[in-house]
């Protein structure tokens, strides 16, 4: 019989040395999922994400400040390490051997540790030291050139999908896989994350186009970025959008008849570039004689995969997301009020909270130190020479 609200990840401390977007937010996931995550950052910039940014992707975590440059401060690391499961760092490779941060150094304090690099390219390859950020890795990964309307109209996400899909969640992957194995084997492993690997293994639609044509289709001529008429959105009166999404021939049907529109029934995917772009033309003219309410009310009840393309505000007042649980507010001193999302992963025997705001820099440095072993006229001393802030 499950116990409530037992976090799955109760007990695994991590440390958490990475900066801006993939390591914190990886992070944040685990974090939600109950383990002890420990921020450091430097006594300097230290984590120079927007406050905005900061807010929503280092929630349940505690802050500590460390001077990694000074011997002290590499010394406090090392005996918060000895009792960690986890350290994500996502400096570029061969700063944190510099800094005695990296995973032949921590881990000779813990062999059982889980060591997670995230970097742009990897440990190794040419690109190694390269800089980089969301737009070129997704370049180098071939999905930059899948994104858009058309070869002449490139269009970004402003959901970085590099960043997220590649990095954060591919290092989620990683880490709770060597998690399991550590318990098992009392062995720790090292885990080398690139973005832009993570974001490569994702493209496996337009991967499968390639296995199949000999080649990509340009962006926005694929059967699901408007190669199908059946599968787009579409403008309405008021300047809003309807998305389409049948792809089934009962969906289609139901649409079809629905918006009084037989004639189109056997034009669904009848193969003819032509014939899709004709169909494509006669359902923007008929959707956008009308507002989206009106199309919202005529398709309400009509099982045929047609949904409102709603504003980011939209959906966390949406009645689906909010019987979730999805949308969260919380008030913060320093951020104010702040909308989150919660954890997605939802299982029996635990349920979501947020127990903690993200942490203000070195907001908890004299209780993190304490229960490393460091007495007050020890922690007194770090603080006072600036080494811990």
């Amino acid at each position: 019989m499950d116990t409530p609200n037992t976090a799955p990840l109760a007990g695994v401390r991590i440390l958490d040395l990475s900066r801006l977007l993939p390591g914190p937010l990886g992070a944040q996931y685990l974090a939600d999922l109950g383990a002890d995550v420990i921020k450091i950052e430097d006594t300097l910039a230290g984590d120079y994400a927007p406050p905005s940014l900061r807010a929503v992707c280092n929630r349940n975590k505690r802050g500590l400040r460390l001077d990694l440059k000074h011997p002290e401060g590499q010394a406090a690391l090392a005996a918060l390490a000895r009792d960690a499961d986890v350290v994500i760092e996502s400096f570029r490779p061969g700063v944190a051997a510099r800094l005695k941060a990296d995973y032949q150094t921590l881990s000779q304090h813990n062999p059982g540790l889980v060591y997670c690099s995230i970097t742009g390219y990897g440990q190794d390859g040419p690109q190694r030291d390269t800089a980089g950020h969301d737009l070129n890795y997704a370049a180098y990964a071939g999905v930059a050139e899948q994104m858009g309307c058309g070869p002449d109209q490139p269009a970004l996400s402003n959901l970085p999908v590099a960043d997220i899909l590649g990095g954060s969640l591919t290092a989620v992957m990683g880490i709770l896989a060597a998690l399991y194995d550590a318990q098992r084997s009392g062995r720790g492993r090292y885990i080398d994350i690139s973005i832009a690997d993570g974001l490569l293994a994702a493209a496996v639609v337009p991967l499968a186009t390639l296995n199949a044509r000999g080649d990509t289709r340009p962006a926005g001529a694929d059967a699901l970025s408007g190669g199908l008429a059946c599968y787009g959105q579409y403008r309405t009166q008021d300047g809003r959008y309807l998305a389409i999404a049948a792809l089934e021939p009962k969906f289609w049907e139901t649409l079809c008849r629905r918006l009084d529109r037989p004639d189109l029934l056997p034009l669904h995917r009848d193969g003819d570039p032509a014939q899709q772009e004709r169909v494509r033309r006669e359902l923007q003219a008929l959707i956008g004689a009308r507002p989206l309410a009106h199309w919202l009310g005529l398709l309400d009840d009509a099982d045929c995969c047609v949904s409102p393309v709603l504003k980011l505000a939209e959906s966390l007042a949406h009645p689906q997301f909010a019987a979730r649980g999805m949308p969260r507010h919380a008030d913060h001193g320093a951020y104010g009020r702040t909308a989150h999302i919660a954890s997605p992963v939802k299982m029996s025997g635990f349920r979501f909270a947020i127990h903690r705001q993200a942490p203000l820099p070195g907001e908890h440095t004299d209780q993190i130190l304490r229960e490393a072993g460091y007495t007050e006229p020890d922690i007194a001393s770090l603080t006072g020479r600036g080494i811990a802030l």
